[in-house]
């Protein structure tokens, strides 16, 4: 069968576990070049490892943080140097927290937009840059359920809607283009970061879970990272060709 992704180079965030890695491992199988960042340089060293082990497999470690304004560049430079030019890139780095309103510090709420929105605006940012001169390429960002059922903490979901709408307004810029910006919003998938907001381990707790029974679903059955991977494979293949500006919600009806 061939390979959806022969040939490309994608730049995958957050990608030493969870959702992150396993879009990372998908890619690689579908042929691609990977570049993956973290900020914890032993995880990031194993799982590339673990991707170039495998037959055919081309994987990349860059050690960086999302919320750093230097990464980008930095990171795309990397990337070229190595593999020529970047086609897609995957916004996935991001933390969880559970900080009620009245309980959330300026300043908090000022760390987490640097990770999981200031962040994937730079990259988007460099990637748009890259990409416009040769009119292709795929912008892939990891929003959430909560950028419209926003049920965690105040500054998290708001760094989703934001998401969301950077996708929407991105794509809008490009319309007419090749260039294509999506968005998926993984619902509760099975890893430690979901594992943590079950039990209440979350930053802030666990006063904000009593919503989650309020206004979702949760007899329904979470997803697996490789759910979400299936949908980042989708929007930077061919499938996905005519696809823009779509937040594409991944999560077994849970969030309906």
């Amino acid at each position: 069968m061939k390979q959806l992704l022969t040939g490309k180079t994608a730049i995958v965030t957050g990608a030493s576990k969870g959702i992150g890695l396993a879009i990372a491992e998908l890619y690689a199988e579908e042929g691609a070049n990977v570049v993956m960042t973290a900020r914890g340089k032993d995880a990031l060293t194993d799982a590339v490892a673990a991707i170039n082990a495998r037959d055919g497999g081309r994987a990349l470690a860059v050690v960086a943080d999302s919320a750093d304004p230097e990464a980008p560049s930095r990171v795309f430079k990397e990337a070229i140097d190595a593999f020529d030019q970047v086609d897609i890139l995957v916004n996935n780095a991001g933390v969880g927290e559970m900080y009620a309103i009245e309980k959330t510090t300026t300043e908090h709420f000022d760390e987490i937009m640097q990770i999981n929105l200031a962040g994937p605006f730079r990259f988007c940012r460099e990637a748009v840059n890259h990409m416009m001169p040769r009119n292709e390429g795929r912008i892939i960002n990891v929003s959430s359920v909560n950028g419209t059922t926003p049920i965690c903490g105040v500054a998290y979901t708001t760094t989703k809607g934001g998401i969301n709408t950077m996708t929407l307004n991105i794509a809008m810029r490009l319309s007419g283009t090749k260039i294509r910006c999506n968005a998926i919003a993984p619902g509760v998938t099975d890893t430690d970061a979901a594992r943590a907001w079950a039990a209440g381990e979350q930053e802030g707790g666990g006063e904000m879970l009593e919503f989650s029974d309020k206004y979702t679903n949760t007899t329904v059955p979470g997803t697996e990272p490789i759910d979400q991977a299936y949908a980042a494979l989708y929007l930077a293949s061919e499938m996905g060709r005519a696809v823009t500006g779509q937040v594409i919600q991944v999560d077994n009806g849970q969030f309906l």
